[in-house]
């Protein structure tokens, strides 16, 4: 369907083409929804270059930030079947489990998911991760955490899956202006692939533009944290579990691919590029955590841009216009996230009424939380 086709209704577009974009493309897709996928650059998507770690409890979350990323973690494997159904392609889901060491049982005992873990002494966290460094004395082990190929497969399948239901996708739109009258949505301004004006009218959008949402929507509190990362190539079986360490974790693929990361840089901005200091705060990371891994050969590098808040938590729901819902400023936890987001926006922009688990932690997640 194209814009002109005045017969047709206007479909629900979603401005962004990251991670989160395509999760809800997909759900309302599934919701016989028509779907536009408005995106400006698919390789700045964070979709695409997080690590992919599910990690409510390893991540230390707490209150309602806690238990909106343990209501997703259970309906990933559910949330991955759909995709993995409707694109034919896997997703990579693993459950590795996470482990997080630290320098002392008493630092460890007070961590703030300490009760969901299995407590490790300094014999059981070498026993996990063979080759940690000897400042680490114990850990935590949560096995119910884990992780997603979300670089190479999820986002590859869910691409997939939203075709498969008849998504619509525009490439090298860059959404310029919301247009509203009155206080609700009528359509929006763009510039399209070669640099034309174009105006799209609509009912209804989702804003899940990642660290690029508040250009649209002065209004939200979202700000880029820029992060860098590499890959190591290891020995197949040298890491089995997550290593999620103060300021550096460490994600093993199944193919014995590493992704390590990341570093959190708010004052760079939206600037681009790796640095030498960031790749040296990395390569000090992982010395301090498992000094062997010094020794495997670097495979890629790359940076990205965390959508971030100034309590870390999404922006959820509804929005200053009426007809523009939110989904963006997840920061880090956007991969663990899209399950139980997408879910959310898709039954609120298709007249459904939420899950009452779900409808419960809303208030915790408005726009205007900050204001109050």
């Amino acid at each position: 369907m194209t814009a002109s086709d005045s017969s047709a209704p206007a479909p629900v577009l979603i401005l962004g083409g990251g991670l989160m974009g395509l999760a809800i493309a997909h759900q309302l897709a599934r919701r016989g929804l028509q779907v536009s996928v408005l995106s400006r650059r698919r390789s700045e998507a964070a979709g695409f270059v997080a690590a992919g770690m599910l990690a409510p409890h390893a991540e230390g979350l707490e209150g309602a930030l806690l238990q909106l990323g343990q209501l997703s973690l259970n309906r990933i494997p559910s949330w991955v079947a759909q995709i993995e159904a409707d694109s034919g392609l896997p997703c990579g889901l693993r459950s590795t489990g996470i482990v997080v060491p630290f320098r002392s049982a008493e630092a460890r005992d007070a961590y703030p998911t300490a009760a969901f873990g299995e407590p490790l002494d300094r014999e059981r966290l070498a026993q996990e991760l063979p080759g940690i460094n000897a400042p680490w004395s114990a850990g935590l082990l949560f096995v119910q955490d884990g992780q997603i190929d979300n670089r190479r497969q999820l986002m590859r399948a869910l691409e997939s899956a939203c075709v498969d239901r008849g998504v619509q996708f525009q490439e090298g739109v860059e959404v310029l202006e919301l247009i509203h009258e009155q206080g609700a949505l009528s359509g929006i301004r763009a510039r399209d692939s070669e640099g034309g004006l174009i105006s799209l009218p609509c009912r209804q959008a989702v804003l899940c533009s990642g660290a690029w949402s508040s250009r649209l929507l002065p209004e939200l509190p979202v700000f880029p944290v820029k992060g860098q990362m590499l890959s190591l190539q290891t020995p197949r079986g040298a890491l089995r579990r997550v290593i999620f360490g103060p300021g550096i974790y460490m994600v093993p693929r199944d193919d014995g691919l590493v992704v390590v990361g990341a570093t959190s840089e708010p004052e760079a901005g939206f600037s681009e590029g790796l640095t030498p200091q960031g790749q040296t705060r990395l390569k000090e990371g992982i010395a301090a955590l498992l000094p062997e891994a010094i020794h495997w050969p670097p495979m890629e590098r790359w940076w990205g841009f965390r959508p971030c808040t100034p309590d870390e938590g999404p922006l959820l729901g509804s929005s200053p216009i009426n007809g523009l819902l939110l989904a963006c400023g997840h920061h880090r936890n956007g991969v663990l996230m899209a399950s139980a987001t997408s879910e959310l926006i898709a039954d609120i922009a298709s007249g459904n009424a939420p899950r009452n688990d779900l409808a419960e932690l809303m208030p915790s997640f408005r726009w205007d939380r900050f204001s109050n």
